[in-house]
């Protein structure tokens, strides 16, 4: 499964700005507004602990997936406004849902030793996908001259099936803890809260309108843009098992202070860069400095009531997604008088969340989850 979302979303992400302006005349507000509706069902992501009642989380993940990979399959086949923001709904249930359920199984079945590394090891699995996906992408538009919706059916077609073959071949494994069937918010994971809030708005700056720039302001093809994420991907294969190791060695708190002080000069060289080669080596970088939330999860396994872990994941998707449905229309508004303002905001966001990370403890843990928290354990 960490292979087959990745592999339908590196499609539709790899095509939809060159789609979207060839096909469906978009401009930076239109991207904006779809973007603020692809991230809707993340704010209601929520919702995904009363499916738990009708479904186990395996099954709902299996189930997500087909979503998804349906809404991609019909994308291509609606190059309108309102088409792309139909499939664009349709696409995103699936992915949230899933994205939702997954961080939840994620931090159960993994012990707290191991989730580091093996966490880096998901991402470098599903870097790999995405790596075969863009390459597909690439070669199906530079040589083999195929359509953009025949490309898109492929990206959908291949997550459908990897899904029904997780269905078909796997077992349903049994929870370790019961987990809470109710919503849970502590007081006490506010700092967590907090840092989900600031990761979803940084997040969408870097979705949005780094690629959009790279096509409106570079003139990117579509077939260049894969070869980005190509050059990505590749990095983050090799990578992203290494920042697990890091984590392991120098704490959440180290690792999440690296990251956004380098997110910070990411976005203030996005708004200032003026060569195609310079902005492609920022945004391969960027990706990177993502990787390393998985500091965010592992800090949250530490300091969490087992039980509470798949409440959490929805609560925490919908925290992070609350400025995500704002931020694209909004900013997409700003785009069109100055990209530098949208990407010096994006800078603003990431210092607000290193000021963040310097409270998470050295050694977090149930009564220790902030540097202003009394390492008493708390019954809350």
């Amino acid at each position: 499964m960490a292979a087959a979302m990745p592999f339908s979303f590196g499609v539709w992400s790899a095509l939809i700005n060159n789609f979207a302006i060839e096909y469906a005349a978009f401009d930076g507000a239109d991207m904006g507004a779809l973007q603020s509706l692809r991230e809707v069902p993340g704010f209601l992501s929520f919702t995904v602990i009363f499916l738990l009642f009708i479904f186990r989380e395996q099954t709902l993940a299996v189930v997500s997936l087909l979503i998804m990979g349906f809404g991609v399959v019909i994308t291509g086949w609606l190059p309108s406004f309102w088409g792309l923001c139909f499939t664009t709904l349709l696409m995103s249930i699936g992915f949230h849902y899933f994205e939702a359920v997954n961080q939840s199984l994620q931090l159960q079945w993994l012990s707290k030793t191991e989730a580091p590394k093996m966490l880096g090891r998901m991402i470098a699995v599903g870097s790999f996908s995405s790596l075969f996906a863009y390459g597909m992408v690439y070669f199906s538009l530079e040589y083999v001259g195929v359509s953009m919706q025949t490309v898109y059916v492929i990206g959908g077609g291949v997550t459908m099936g990897l899904a029904f073959f997780a269905w078909k071949m796997f077992p349903q494994y049994p929870a370790k803890v019961e987990q809470n069937k109710h919503l849970v918010m502590r007081k006490r994971y506010w700092l967590y809260y907090l840092l989900e809030f600031m990761s979803g708005s940084r997040r969408q700056i870097f979705v949005v309108f780094a690629g959009f720039l790279m096509v409106e302001k570079f003139g990117f093809t579509a077939a260049e843009i894969a070869l980005m994420f190509l050059a990505n991907m590749a990095a983050n294969i090799v990578i992203a098992p290494q920042i697990g190791k890091l984590i392991a060695r120098i704490g959440e708190r180290s690792t999440l202070s690296i990251e956004y002080f380098g997110l910070i000069l990411v976005f203030v060289g996005y708004a200032l860069v003026e060569s195609a080669a310079w902005a492609v080596a920022l945004y391969i970088l960027d990706h990177l400095f993502f990787a390393m939330a998985i500091a965010k999860k592992t800090y949250f396994q530490k300091i969490a009531d087992p039980a509470d872990i798949a409440p959490t994941a929805g609560i925490s998707f919908t925290i992070s997604h609350i400025a995500a449905v704002v931020v694209p229309i909004a900013f997409g508004v700003i785009w069109l008088t100055s990209p530098a303002a949208v990407f010096y905001a994006g800078a603003g966001m990431a210092a607000f969340s290193l000021v963040l990370a310097r409270l998470v403890p050295k050694d977090p843990m149930e009564g220790s989850e902030t540097t202003l928290t009394k390492s008493v354990i708390h019954a809350t």
